[in-house]
């Protein structure tokens, strides 16, 4: 009676499947999620030209489809069509790896002092790099910033321009740059200084509107942007910062375009 008792405990003891542990994707397991992401970012992008240019009237040629990709309002809505594509293929990476999303990616905020210590870095870093550009006779704002702007504020759009500048953009950079490949890479071989010298070279690269000089200023920046993800721990750090950047950036466009 008693062993068939055991047995009949035995066979109404629930089956615990143990889930497999969460992990980080190293090296190459990021690099093609990466991959994957800026497809996506891309395609999101593309998608609100192509609308913009069949939507014209009469034949479309180059020249036409050229005007319609530098306006300001095509610009501002293909910036903020990227955050949600950006989030959807992010959401897609993290989930397969089973950590949680914000975990992944260090959304959680820091203390005020690396707030401070990152808001004067990147004011000295941005002041250095005007003094520079001045001293080789040089426009401190990208001419592709002052046409945009122009552009953006002859369609009534200069708002937008603002929200996608300086919200759309700095949120599904970081979340790119330095939450998923930083995360990714600085777990791998590269160690963390390996990780932010690679993932700054990735958001520079995403910058092709800007010449070398402007180029070399977005790489100093993205260092900037890796050492405090590193120190802080944390991507809305970087987030917040770059906002602000974007802003300030974006103010004193306008104010150059007004005066000049």
């Amino acid at each position: 009676m008693d062993s068939l008792d055991t047995a009949g405990s035995a066979a109404l003891t629930p089956v615990v499947r143990t889930q497999p542990p969460p992990r980080i994707w190293k090296f190459w397991g990021t690099a093609l999620w990466g991959l994957f992401i800026f497809a996506v970012l891309s395609v999101g992008q593309l998608a609100v030209v192509a609308w913009f240019v069949l939507r014209q009237d009469g034949p479309i040629d180059i020249a036409a489809a050229i005007q319609v990709v530098g306006g300001g309002l095509t610009i501002s809505l293909s910036v903020m069509m990227g955050l949600p594509a950006v989030l959807a293929a992010l959401w897609i990476a993290t989930r397969l790896s089973r950590t949680p999303f914000a975990d992944y990616l260090a959304l959680r905020w820091t203390s005020w002092t690396n707030v401070l210590i990152g808001v004067v870095a990147l004011f000295v870093l941005v002041m250095a790099w005007d003094l520079l550009s001045r001293a080789l006779g040089r426009e401190v704002a990208p001419g592709f910033m002052t046409e945009v702007l122009k552009s953006a504020s002859a369609d009534g759009a200069l708002w937008l321009l603002v929200i996608a500048f300086c919200v759309a953009a700095p949120v599904s950079e970081e979340l790119f740059a330095r939450g998923f490949l930083y995360r990714g890479w600085s777990e791998s071989f590269l160690g963390p200084a390996g990780a932010i010298l690679l993932s700054s070279l990735v958001w520079t690269a995403l910058h092709l509107q800007y010449d070398w000089f402007f180029f070399g200023e977005v790489f100093s920046i993205g260092l900037l942007f890796g050492y405090l993800r590193y120190r802080s721990n944390s991507t809305w750090l970087t987030t917040v910062l770059h906002g602000l950047n974007n802003l300030a950036a974006t103010l004193q466009t306008m104010w150059l375009a007004g005066n000049g």
